[in-house]
């Protein structure tokens, strides 16, 4: 496919778990649509693009979604080289099959390079194997946040026997630890709540899913963070990773 627009995952946070494909693209753009989330240092790799700022964060005044829509569809009828620049994985909560199919019922290609989501590398920089053999068969990822205020299945998500991952659910901790409890996971339940995966300032703390939100509010913590909840959150068969010196020091608390 010829495309000049791209969506692009810019990965957790840590600069260099961005992808070889999403380099060459930035390398190239004439423009790109930034997320909040991005790490500055990504932005290295298109010196000479123009950088337009369109933040979106839940519970903060974001840019508004049509606006994006409508800058990206008129540098794409201009021919621009246009790169929209997400964090984390743009085919994971991040809009990139919205924002494709509304480009393309107006006759504009998007092509998507995919990056590294923050559920996975937020639990391998802490250690915790999202998958083990013996202990987990599988991972669901899962956002509290949805844009009708809808809840998940919790219960059959309890029931489900894989390894949870829930994104932007800071605002909504009581929800899912009762919802949870509720579908019959067990109180004892390992939960890791992980802020900033791999970003400066990354904070991880482990708990079970009944001392969920009395220990969110005891380290108040704060968006962007995920939980990772299930078994595999009392093993400690990784080495947590580390970042380089452009990302910061991984703090553990």
């Amino acid at each position: 496919m010829t495309t000049n627009i791209w969506l692009v995952g810019a990965g957790p946070g840590d600069p260099e778990l961005i992808t070889l494909k999403a380099v060459r693209v930035l390398n190239q753009a004439d423009v790109v649509m930034v997320d909040d989330l991005v790490n500055p240092a990504i932005l290295e790799h298109c010196p000479q693009a123009r950088i337009i700022r369109v933040g979106k964060r839940g519970g903060c005044r974001s840019t508004p979604q049509a606006f994006i829509n409508r800058l990206m569809l008129r540098y794409g009828r201009q021919g621009k080289r246009l790169v929209r620049l997400k964090g984390g994985d743009p085919c994971i909560f991040g809009r990139a099959g919205e924002e494709a199919q509304w480009l393309a019922e107006r006759g504009v290609q998007a092509g998507i390079i995919n990056g590294i989501t923050a559920g996975l590398a937020g639990a391998t920089q802490c250690g915790i194997p999202l998958t083990l053999r013996g202990v987990s068969r599988g991972v669901t990822l899962v956002t509290a946040h949805t844009q009708d205020d809808s809840e998940p299945n919790w219960s059959a998500l309890a029931a489900g026997g894989t390894t949870l991952v829930v994104y932007m659910g800071v605002a909504r901790l009581h929800q899912v630890q009762q919802g949870l409890l509720a579908g019959g996971m067990p109180a004892s339940t390992p939960v890791a709540i992980i802020e900033r995966a791999s970003l400066p300032g990354q904070r991880e703390t482990r708990c079970t899913l009944m001392d969920l939100c009395q220990r969110a509010t005891e380290i108040a913590v704060q968006s962007p963070a995920i939980l990772v909840i299930g078994a595999v959150c009392a093993q400690e068969h990784l080495l947590p990773g580390t970042l380089d010196s452009k990302a910061g020091a991984l703090a553990i608390g």
